[in-house]
C-alpha cells in the first residue's frame, strides 16, 4: 500500500479501496486505473475474493478490534484498514469498537464480544503510543496490541520506531547540507515526541554537530503553534535553514509561517513533516515527510494474532515480542539542497 501510494500520489486509504474492489467509493476511473497500473508496474499481483469463505458454525472467525478513540485522529483508521485487510485475506471477520478511553464502557464491550463462541482473538489498540495496562478479560484470550505496550512483555505488540524515524528525517536533512536544523515536537509528555526527538539528537551527534537548545520548540501537534513556533525561531540569531516537525500539521503551520515572513519554502528555508497525512500532498509546495506506517501496524497486528494462534494448535513454543515498524521518507517540494548551511535574510518580523 505505501509503494503504491507513493508511486501515485494518493493515500493509502484510497489505495486500499481501489485494491479491495470497493463499492460507493468517491474517486475517479482514472485514480482507480492509475492504482491498478502501478500495482501491476511493481510487480504485484492482484487476488480479489468475491465473498468470504463459508464457515462451519463452530469456526472461529471473528477478531474484534478494540481502540480508545478512532475519530480523534487521521491515524487510526488507517490502522483499520490494515487490520481488516489481512483479516479479510484469511477469511476472518473484524469488528470494530471503539470505547473513548472509557474503563466502563470497554468492560462492557468485552463482555459482550468475548461471550461469543466465533471470537478468535483481539487486537487491543490506542491512538497515541503509551504502556497500558490490559483488562483481565484479555488474559483468557489471544490478544496483540497496536500502537501500545505493556510493562511485563506478556503480550505482542506492535509500535512505530519513532527514533528511527526522527533519525531518518534529521538525517535527510544532514545529507542535503543543512547544518542549522530546527526541530519543533508534538506535545513532550508523549512517547512519539520523546522518541522523535531522540531521533533528532542522535542523527546530529553521528554527525558531530552539537544539539543546539535554542533551535528546538515543545509544540502540540497542531498547525496553529506551529506557525508561532516558527516565527519564533526565525527570530534567533542565527536561524535555521531547514526546520524538521513532529508532524505535518505543525509543518503546514511553519509553511504559513515563512510565508508572512515573505520567505520562500524550500528556497530560503526548507520544512520537513512527519505521518504523511494525506493534506501534505497538496500543500503549495507539496510537503516532504516520513511516512507513520500506520497500515503496516494494524496489518502485522493482525498476521501475528493468526501466527501465534496457528502455533498453539500445532504445539509450538509461542514467543511474544514488541516489534517496532519504520516508514520510508516521501521526497516532495519542500526540502532544498545546499551546498553549505547559509543565514537566510528574514524581513519584517514584528513582535
Amino acid at each position: 500500500m505505501t509503494d503504491i501510494a507513493k508511486l501515485t500520489g494518493v493515500s493509502q486509504s484510497t489505495v486500499s479501496l481501489v485494491l479491495n474492489n470497493a463499492t460507493g467509493a468517491k474517486f475517479s476511473e482514472t485514480t482507480r486505473n492509475k492504482v491498478l497500473k502501478a500495482a501491476q508496474d511493481l510487480g504485484y499481483r492482484l487476488s480479489l475474493r468475491e465473498s468470504l469463505p463459508q464457515t462451519g458454525a463452530d469456526e472461529r472467525n471473528l477478531i474484534v478490534y478494540l481502540a480508545d478513540e478512532i475519530s480523534t485522529s487521521p491515524h487510526p483508521v488507517v490502522n483499520i484498514d490494515g487490520a481488516r485487510d489481512a483479516a479479510y485475506a484469511s477469511g476472518k471477520m473484524l469488528a470494530v469498537y471503539s470505547t473513548h478511553g472509557n474503563a466502563d464502557i470497554e468492560k462492557q464491550v468485552l463482555d459482550t464480544a468475548l461471550s461469543n463462541p466465533h471470537v478468535f482473538g483481539v487486537i487491543y489498540a490506542t491512538v497515541y503510543t503509551r504502556k497500558v495496562g490490559l483488562p483481565a478479560a484479555l488474559s483468557k484470550v489471544p490478544t496483540v496490541l497496536l500502537n501500545c505496550y505493556t510493562s511485563d512483555g506478556g503480550v505482542s505488540s506492535v509500535v512505530p520506531a519513532e527514533v528511527a524515524g526522527g533519525h531518518l528525517a534529521t538525517d535527510y536533512l544532514l545529507q542535503g547540507g543543512h547544518r542549522r536544523i530546527a526541530y519543533i515536537n508534538g506535545e513532550p509528555w508523549q512517547d512519539a515526541a520523546r522518541d522523535r526527538l531522540r531521533g533528532y539528537r542522535t542523527a546530529l551527534a553521528t554527525a558531530d554537530l552539537p544539539y543546539a537548545p535554542e533551535l528546538v520548540r515543545d509544540g502540540d501537534w497542531s498547525s496553529g503553534l506551529g506557525f508561532e513556533l516558527t516565527l519564533s525561531l526565525m527570530r534567533e540569531p542565527n536561524p535555521p535553514t531547514a526546520i524538521f516537525c513532529a508532524n505535518d500539521l505543525t509543518a503546514i503551520g511553519a509553511i504559513e509561517a515563512l510565508k508572512q515572513l515573505g520567505m520562500r519554502v524550500p528556497d530560503d528555508v526548507s520544512v520537513l513533516g512527519y505521518d504523511d497525512q494525506e493534506i501534505a500532498r497538496h500543500t503549495h509546495p507539496p510537503l516532504s515527510t516520513v511516512v507513520l506506517p500506520n497500515y503496516e501496524l494494524g496489518r502485522w497486528a493482525v498476521e501475528t494474532l493468526l501466527q501465534e494462534e496457528q502455533n498453539r494448535a500445532a504445539g509450538a513454543p509461542v514467543r511474544h515480542r514488541m516489534v517496532k515498524l519504520d516508514g520510508p521518507l516521501v521526497e516532495r517540494a519542500s526540502v532544498r539542497v545546499i551546498t553549505e548551511a547559509k543565514k537566510p535574510a528574514i524581513n519584517n518580523i514584528s513582535d
